[in-house]
């Protein structure tokens, strides 16, 4: 009997740990918190093409007072010629919207024709693995920091599980080349920026790390790059700082119209590739 609750205490703890986590406030453990998947979208028609978001809490978030710039992006598009599927999902690294089966979700459900738009970065900068004891703050998702093939093998403190994991740009090519070989696009974004003002007056930025390992991941799988992070950072130092705080509701996500001028941008940015199949179904202003 005591080693049927042994082994019970081994299953269970480790997943109910991760349910608490979900519900911890985002100001307590970090300002990324673990989002379960929101409402599912409408059931993907697969006569129109489709472009798929894949991404974390910037892209897509379900907490109150805050919004994704995919959750903009629909009305950019004609819905008679392409379809919006936003399937970014709080909490999530590259590493984890793969190692949780995210993208294989999304994988089953691509065609030939459809256009995959990616944006991680933020939660890969989490801690690979942490040590005992667990508590509601504790992580497991941070990838490891380049572009490269390097890989570390780890027990995984929140699954108990042995993982290999990957670097950044790693889960990226992945995403890349999977996608390639059921006939779809990549795009890769470089991270958006979060609301730090340097002492020169300009948008901290990413260009040496995850701008620079997105971009070389794009290169080297033969994917589409858009320098989301310094075109964001551009718009905002073109603003008084009071009126990029108001786009903001808190240091990383923003507010629906923050998430209004990312997507602009976003759809700016697209527009300088090419990518005609997914011009043809741009709107001229998003409704």
């Amino acid at each position: 009997m005591n080693g049927f609750f042994a082994r019970l205490r081994k299953l269970v703890f480790p997943a109910l740990l991760l349910c608490l986590t979900c519900l911890v406030p985002a100001e307590i453990i970090d300002d990324q918190p673990i989002e379960k998947d929101l409402t599912p979208q409408s059931a993907v028609a697969s006569t129109i093409p489709t472009l798929w978001i894949i991404g974390d809490s910037t892209v897509r978030c379900g907490t109150p007072g805050q919004r994704g710039w995919g959750d903009e992006m629909a009305g950019f598009f004609n819905v008679q010629k392409i379809q919006v599927q936003n399937r970014a999902i709080g909490g999530r690294s590259a590493r984890t919207f793969f190692t949780e089966g995210k993208w294989a979700a999304v994988q089953g459900e691509l065609k030939a024709g459809d256009w995959v738009l990616m944006q991680f970065g933020h939660n890969d900068a989490s801690p690979i693995n942490e040590k005992p004891p667990i508590t509601a703050s504790t992580r497991a998702r941070g990838s490891i920091q380049s572009n490269g093939d390097e890989t570390l093998d780890i027990i995984n403190i929140l699954s108990g599980k042995p993982e290999t994991v990957h670097s950044y740009g790693w889960y990226l090519r992945h995403f890349v080349t999977t996608a390639r070989e059921k006939g779809a696009t990549s795009i890769i974004l470089s991270p958006v920026p979060r609301l730090v003002w340097t002492k020169e007056k300009t948008i901290r930025r990413s260009t040496d790390s995850w701008t620079l390992w997105a971009q070389q991941a794009a290169t080297q799988s033969g994917a589409h790059f858009f320098d989301l992070n310094d075109a964001i950072a551009r718009r905002y130092e073109q603003m008084d700082e009071k009126s990029v705080r108001a786009l903001f509701a808190d240091g990383t996500h923003t507010t629906r119209d923050g998430a209004r001028l990312s997507s602009q941008v976003v759809i700016d940015g697209l527009r300088k590739l090419p990518l005609p199949g997914l011009h043809a179904g741009l709107q001229a202003t998003a409704k």
